[in-house]
């Protein structure tokens, strides 16, 4: 049974690409249906590391695995976003979050080659939050934009600056995060 944790992960990573192809398609259900896998995904972020607490059953490929199914997520949801609304979620801004995503992962190799971990700190984990919840807004708002009786709307949401001004928030936390990662001394030993 300890292995559950690190499959709730996996089908992440599996759940990534299928999610992609059904934004980048162009009918109703299959933006209804790339919102459930959205939140399916988004969804065992919290349920893997749920289960590996309650079940005592953390281990290093897990806290490898772990941000590396959220980076697939995030980023990948990130780049189809970026090229389905490329004024509202522009390249150079998906490029910033997958720049410091590769920083945090060339520091946690350092540490691990060096026989240290680094764990994950609370503030990347909101960090984490913040862009699946904006990730969440917009899924909503494309699939909102198939339906007659609100597509109106959903499109005006769309197109506003709001959404650019709240990736634009989402960028700023994330480069935080990256800072706060490159800052900081406190590797620990791996259980």
């Amino acid at each position: 049974m300890r292995f559950v944790p690190n499959t709730i992960t996996a089908l992440r990573v599996v759940l990534a690409p299928l999610l992609i192809l059904c934004l980048l398609q162009d009918t109703r259900w299959t933006q209804i249906t790339a919102l459930v896998l959205f939140v399916l995904a988004a969804g065992s972020d919290w349920a893997d590391g749920h289960v590996a607490r309650m079940m005592n059953a953390q281990s290093r490929i897990g806290r490898f695995l772990d941000p590396f199914a959220d980076k697939v997520l995030v980023l990948g949801t990130f780049s189809a976003l970026s090229w389905l609304y490329p004024e509202q979620v522009p390249w150079w801004a998906v490029l910033l979050i997958f720049a410091r995503d590769i920083l945090v992962t060339v520091l946690r190799m350092v540490a691990e080659v060096s026989g240290k971990s680094l764990r994950t700190i609370r503030f990347a984990k909101a960090k984490t939050v913040l862009q699946l919840a904006f990730l969440t807004v917009v899924i909503i708002l494309r699939v909102l934009s198939y339906v007659p009786d609100t597509a109106r709307f959903a499109e005006q949401a769309l197109f506003s600056g709001y959404i650019f001004w709240m990736l634009m928030f989402v960028v700023g936390m994330t480069l935080l995060t990256g800072f706060r990662y490159l800052i900081r001394t406190d590797y620990v030993n791996p259980v």
